[in-house]
């Protein structure tokens, strides 16, 4: 059954819920998690596909969703794909005494499982549960059991009797698991027998434990260099240290989806639409129409080595900053954050002094639903926060936003 874009969009993003307001900075105390960003060289080949492929899944996960509310369908989408580029993983250590696992940071879904590389190591604290998992995404899937468990986030964040999936089976998956950290409502019909319950995530387990204040992660990434490359995750809100000015909040739904304008210098390409802020895409994804203009506007020409769009250096002299109008608030990418890093050309089948932008085409027209995907590209340039208490994403400038590292 075809469903209307109106219909989607009201999935995709509630508008009922209150606008928005800027937020001073908060001294409430937070628990910090380093992140280290690993370039994978299998998901830079091809990489407006993979993006595209996500965004695809995007779509029809939550389009089987909305036939399900209705109850239409039990279905589950069964598209899969690889990983991004980039991905940010996590330390997270299992049991007592821990065993230590490498997990993707991902927005998109909210199950933290392990077992994709490194073995689950079952210890004392270890209880299986009579339930199955299996859990399709944008950037892979896996299917196994639940297990509840002591999980290590940081020394003074540690979670007794969390639920974790175990692997007996993952496709897909650069690294040993994921960790979820989108609304709990993702969980729902993961599950097997109890498909319609929801497994409590580790922040939700956290704010339950009284470990944090707040039902809030705050997402701290940097712009592509040769030297080390380090994010962050902040729980129980904002890490003040993080970003600069204050944080724009605004309205979002069970996929992080909030509405944004978007401007190419005093040119709005793209209206007051529904899209999402998402760790599992690596590019800046918006509907065909608005990359249509984008693409004329700025001159470029799609290259079929890389499938990016190419300026030259006199067009990218010329370039406008994008501006994203988000809650009230502008939010500028400037011309050198709408650059793929240079130091990655040879990796995705560029030339060496090739100007590649990173603003591609999401496969679908303007007024789906999903109307664009801020990938890694935008959120390595703006601090962000995902407040599941309230069900709001925040934005905030950081000392990167400005960078010239492309």
């Amino acid at each position: 059954m075809l469903f209307s874009s109106s219909f989607f969009s009201l999935l995709v993003l509630s508008l009922s819920l209150p606008s928005s307001a800027l937020q001073t900075r908060d001294d409430s105390p937070v628990v910090t998690v380093p992140l280290v960003k690993h370039l994978n060289l299998v998901g830079l080949k091809n990489l407006v596909q993979r993006d595209v492929s996500r965004a695809k899944f995007l779509r029809e996960r939550a389009q089987i969703s909305l036939s399900v509310s209705l109850g239409l369908t039990s279905g589950q989408s069964t598209n899969e794909v690889t990983n991004s580029g980039f991905i940010y993983l996590a330390t997270i250590g299992v049991g007592s005494p821990p065993t230590n696992y490498s997990l993707i940071v991902d927005t998109g879904s909210a199950n933290a499982w392990v077992g994709a590389k490194t073995p689950y190591v079952p210890t004392d604290t270890s209880v299986k549960t009579a339930d199955t998992v299996n859990v399709t995404y944008g950037s892979g899937s896996f299917t196994g059991h639940e297990y509840t468990d002591t999980v290590t986030i940081a020394t003074d964040l540690v979670l007794e009797k969390q639920s974790i999936g175990v692997a007996d089976n993952a496709t897909g998956i650069d690294a040993d698991g994921i960790l979820g950290i989108g609304p709990t409502g993702l969980t729902r019909g993961t599950l097997k027998p109890s498909h319609n319950a929801t497994i409590p995530t580790v922040v939700d387990t956290a704010r339950e434990k009284g470990l944090i204040c707040a039902n809030q992660v705050g997402v701290y990434f940097e712009p592509y260099t040769n030297s080390a490359q380090i994010g962050e995750l902040s729980y129980g809100g904002p890490d003040n240290s993080r970003f600069t000015g204050d944080l724009t909040f605004a309205p979002a739904n069970r996929y992080w989806g909030v509405n944004q304008t978007i401007r190419l210098g005093d040119t709005t390409i793209l209206s007051n639409t529904a899209g999402i802020v998402d760790t599992g895409t690596t590019l800046m994804l918006i509907a065909t129409d608005a990359f249509e203009k984008y693409r004329d506007l700025t001159g470029a020409v799609l290259d079929e080595a890389t499938t990016l769009l190419s300026i030259t250096p006199a067009q990218f002299d010329k370039l406008p900053s994008l501006f994203f109008d988000i809650a009230g608030t502008t939010f500028e990418l400037t011309p050198n954050a709408q650059l793929w890093p240079r130091v990655l050309n040879d990796q995705i089948g560029g030339t060496p002094n090739g100007l590649y932008l990173i603003v591609a085409d999401s496969g679908a027209k303007s007024g789906s639903g999903l109307d664009f995907l801020n990938g890694y590209a935008f959120l390595e340039r703006f601090y962000t926060v995902y407040d599941t208490d309230n069900h709001r994403v925040g934005f905030a400038t950081t000392t990167h936003t400005n960078a010239e590292t492309n």
